[in-house]
């Protein structure tokens, strides 16, 4: 029976196909649910069709999509390249399973110089805002940005400091240490002359734009006209600036002795796993280089390109305000997988940029070289992405195994609860998947009705509101909570009474029953850990370099981190009342005293025990309670009201972003 609809399906998918127009368009496979399989262009849609249904196209993912497909839809365009833009929109919007789909979502760190300041200055951003400013990137490591950084306050000193600390020093009437350094001219304190720092502007966007050679002969036209003026101070500076500029040069990768501008891409493979690496060559040096990785890639190696580049060259575009320079189209691109689409991207790039883009796959000679250069890097890329994975991969292994679970936990949550002296009690939640923070899923819990000093109960709280909504949210494979025997039962008992089935894990660190009470027990200086499991009586011991336990470590002290986190900006945020009301054991006739013979809160809180023992009324424990409240760990200094509802982690980055003043 399956059979037989399959081949009435086809017979009539190939009836369809007989009536398609002859035209260019873009074709959309769709499955039996109507569900979008594959979206692709052509100059001659029915031929197309036709060549997949016949199997004409000898890729090797088309029987796999053939197999799928049970329906084709066409939008007829004037031109191929109208379909090739409708194509890259349509991808972006239906993100088919079997297209390569642009992902770049990784806030990659940029440079912002916004020229409009009276005095402009260089900042780390992770987001192109259409504000009117100068944007340069993006970097692909801290490490990159840091390196132009350093170079540009040698050759360029603008100012770095934000405008309140740039205020501040121009109270003092003295410059910051920047200044003694040559790193900074000194606009703060008026030691700058506003058309030589507008120089400097003009030089560090040129130099960040790639543009040197133009810099460099700017700079020597100042340095000859402030000759013939006599000007022989600023004449030996801009000297001393275009020697450091050229040496500068000097030390970047010269892949070409010609001045050109070529993006090059190379492209490494391993079954389903590809990786993609851009090398943007400007003045015949490499100026910056990024990758891109996708899994499960169905298409062969010029579709992948394809489909790539349209989206690499238009999404940049279309996200952000214009033409920026790094993902402009330069006049050559070189490819290491060559593709045939009717010219149709040349053709568009040519169209947007006003001038003439050449694309290319090379066989031979020296540009080869680059897209050789290119692949090896994709190649190392790639098989240090595998290689990452399958240490992951490991891990995983040893968690399920050690702790008796049917399959690897691919998907790990764990909670975490936090409060100080029983007041304050907050909780964290923190996602892994497949090793890696998720940290959309995150969530922060500020705990309504349990009593903040009993961990038990405020985390009997937390995980019925997570329960709760399992449902909208799907459970992991495995829920982990910091803490021992006692938090894994609450945990277990939240479960059987939610309904719900899941994997459950308790991780904390091993202790020593001394004279002193209980402290952790090292062993070859690394700490202890022990897991524990519903249905055992012992905990589970892995070694301290398990793969498997470094994992469940790395994700505990995530969580850790995040509760504490939220913590600190709780105590940072409250201005609007006193902090003495969170005084765990100190009622209002206390801090009455307190105020009135100290004079202050921050007497208070800068306050030695011995001088709170003074206090009529305040005993040694209560002094030795407030003392620890205002020192304990230095993590904690300052609170605020919020609301009580948890939130995503991207939410509480938004409100504070936009002076919030509260965000749970």
């Amino acid at each position: 029976m399956a059979a037989g609809r399959t081949r009435a399906g086809r017979e009539g998918l190939e009836a369809k196909v007989d009536g398609l127009p002859t035209g260019p368009g873009v074709y959309q496979f769709k499955s039996d649910r109507d569900a979008i399989l594959y979206i692709g262009k052509a100059q001659n849609l029915r031929s197309r069709v036709r060549q997949y249904l016949s199997g004409g196209d000898g890729r090797m993912q088309i029987p796999a999509l053939m197999e799928r497909v049970r329906d084709v839809d066409v939008l007829v365009t004037a031109n191929v390249k109208e379909a090739l833009l409708l194509e890259n929109e349509l991808i972006k919007r239906h993100k088919p399973v079997f297209n390569v789909k642009l992902r770049d979502d990784k806030q990659y760190l940029a440079l912002r110089l916004d020229t409009r300041e009276t005095w402009p200055r260089l900042t780390t951003v992770r987001r192109f805002r259409k504000d009117g400013a100068d944007y340069f990137g993006p970097y692909t490591s801290s490490v990159a940005l840091k390196e132009a950084l350093s170079n540009l306050r040698r050759l360029f000193p603008l100012r770095s400091c934000s405008d309140a600390v740039f205020a501040d020093y121009g109270r003092r009437g003295r410059p910051c240490i920047e200044y003694e350094m040559k790193r900074c001219s000194g606009p703060c304190n008026g030691l700058a002359e506003p058309t030589a720092y507008s120089e400097q502007v003009q030089g560090t966007a040129l130099f960040l734009r790639g543009r040197s050679e133009e810099l460099v002969a700017t700079m020597r036209a100042q340095m000859r006209a402030a000759s013939e003026d006599e000007r022989f101070e600023e004449a030996a500076r801009l000297r001393d600036r275009v020697a450091a500029v050229e040496n500068t040069l000097q030390q970047q990768q010269i892949v070409s002795e010609k001045s050109l501008e070529r993006d090059v891409f190379g492209l490494a493979r391993e079954g389903g796993e590809v990786e993609l690496q851009v090398l943007h060559v400007r003045e015949g040096r490499v100026v910056a280089a990024e990758d891109y990785a996708f899994s499960q890639v169905k298409l062969d190696d010029g579709e992948v390109m394809s489909s790539f580049l349209g989206q690499y060259y238009g999404q940049y575009y279309d996200q952000y305000y214009g033409k920026s320079d790094e993902r402009e189209a330069p006049r050559e691109i070189l490819c290491s997988a060559a593709f045939e689409d009717d010219g149709a991207l040349a053709a568009w790039l040519r169209e947007r940029w006003d001038r003439r883009v050449e694309i290319r796959s090379p066989q031979r000679g020296g540009i080869r070289r680059l897209v050789d250069i290119a692949t090896r890097n994709a190649e190392l890329a790639l098989a240090q992405r595998l290689a990452a994975r399958e240490s992951v991969e490991a891990a995983l292994g040893e968690i399920a195994e050690a702790c008796g679970l049917g399959l690897p936990p691919q998907r790990i949550e764990c909670y975490d609860v936090s409060n100080l002296q029983g007041s304050l009690a907050v909780a964290s939640r923190v996602v892994f998947e497949a090793g890696l923070p998720i940290k959309k899923d995150y969530r922060r819990y500020r705990i309504k009705q349990a009593a903040g000093g009993d961990d038990y109960d405020c985390l009997r709280e937390v995980m019925g509101r997570r329960l709760k909504r399992s449902e909208s949210e799907p459970l992991p494979d495995l829920l982990m909570v910091d803490g021992g025997r006692g938090q894994l039962g609450v945990v277990i008992a939240a479960v059987e009474d939610a309904g719900v089935v899941v994997e459950c894990v308790a991780i904390s660190k091993e202790r020593d029953n001394t004279s002193r009470g209980p402290r952790v027990r090292r062993g070859g200086g690394l700490k202890a850990e022990r897991l524990f499991r519903p249905g055992r009586a012992n905990p589970i011991l892995l070694a301290p370099s398990s793969r498997g336990l470094l994992l469940l470590q790395r994700v505990r002290d995530e969580s850790h981190r995040f509760a504490i986190e939220f913590q600190r900006e709780l105590r940072s945020k409250r201005a609007t009342i006193s902090i003495l009301e969170e005084l765990p054991g100190i009622g209002p006739g206390k801090r009455r005293k307190l105020l009135r013979s100290l004079g202050s809160l921050r007497a208070v809180r800068e306050a030695s025990e011995a001088d709170l023992v003074q206090v009529a009324g305040i005993s040694a424990h209560d002094a030795s309670t407030i003392h620890r409240f205002f020192h304990a760990d230095t993590e904690s200094p300052a609170t605020s009201e919020v609301d009580d509802e948890e939130t995503t982690a991207t939410e509480a980055a938004a409100a504070a972003e936009a002076g919030a003043t509260g965000s749970e």
